[in-house]
């Protein structure tokens, strides 16, 4: 586990809170303010009473001046919370780019995103199906060691045995996406009774843009196979073709389940520290 990577992201992700959903958890109460209509102290209108209203909420004072039946609606106090679902195949610690260590990064920083927003915050891996990580729940230097050398597909964890996901909360799905899988069946798993689906598809630079031509050996992440080839013009363009059309299938599968996909690049997002689109899209903001 990179310790040093993932306090790396814990310390960028002080700068930023989570935007609170629109559609906030039900059954929840906290100590954030949502846009619907609960049981806290804050005051927001009065409406006509409808035949099983709580009877103490009705406005006697209003009655009595206006003889007509009146309730209060006072907005509801929720804890959002946050589901962080994580690719810890070997593909996420590609060997030669900096992509294991940007994994560790954006896991501290939605950490420490979600508890400068005041959420709940767990993570689950996709290691013997998607189980949680021990102590998520707490800062990154308290929870259970993980590394990223899992060979099962994330696919497969995700459907043997999905997350026990919070209903109505704010859930993250950390992947290179590089694995063969139905785009509409993964985000429908993902995003079914969530308020907020977020897919963060993170590659090396060498996924994004292969090197030019000339000799290359070639070694399966999960099973360690290897294979001998020669990369010539051809070969890169069909290669970046086929990556564009597989991200579009995400893209088209992410607006068909209202969910919202950005691609990070590794080494930029360790030499910048932002995710520029998530903030564009007003889920993240500067605290």
């Amino acid at each position: 586990m990179d310790f040093e990577s993932l306090m790396y992201g814990y310390r960028l992700g002080n700068q930023a809170v989570f935007v609170e959903p629109k559609q906030t958890p039900l059954g929840m109460t906290g100590n954030l303010l949502s846009r619907s209509v609960g049981s806290s102290l804050e005051f927001m209108e009065h409406r006509e009473y409808l035949p099983g209203d709580d009877l103490r909420r009705i406005n006697w004072n209003a009655y009595a001046r206006s003889d007509r039946l009146a309730v209060k609606l006072f907005r509801e106090e929720v804890n959002p919370h946050i589901d962080l679902l994580l690719d810890v195949s070997r593909s996420m610690n590609l060997v030669g780019t900096k992509k294991g260590k940007a994994t560790y990064a954006l896991t501290g920083f939605f950490a420490s995103a979600a508890a400068e927003s005041r959420f709940s915050f767990r993570v689950f891996v996709t290691d013997n199906g998607c189980r949680i990580l021990d102590r998520s729940h707490l800062t990154p230097l308290d929870w259970e060691p993980f590394d990223l050398v899992a060979t099962s597909s994330p696919n497969d964890a995700l459907f043997q045995m999905p997350p026990d996901w919070r209903p109505r909360g704010i859930r993250i799905f950390v992947s290179d996406f590089l694995f063969m899988a139905d785009p509409n069946l993964i985000v429908s798993q993902i995003a079914e009774d969530a308020a907020v689906t977020i897919l963060v598809q993170l590659l090396a630079e060498s996924d994004a843009e292969p090197p030019e031509q000339g000799n290359l050996r070639l070694t399966d992440c999960e099973n360690g196979e290897r294979l001998e080839l020669y990369l010539d013009l051809l070969a890169r363009e069909q290669y970046k073709q086929n990556l564009a059309r597989h991200q579009e299938n995400y893209h088209l599968a992410a607006r068909r389940h209202g969910a919202f996909l950005t691609t990070v690049i590794a080494e930029l997002f360790l030499e910048t520290g932002r995710l520029d689109e998530l903030f564009h899209l007003e889920l993240l903001k500067y605290s």
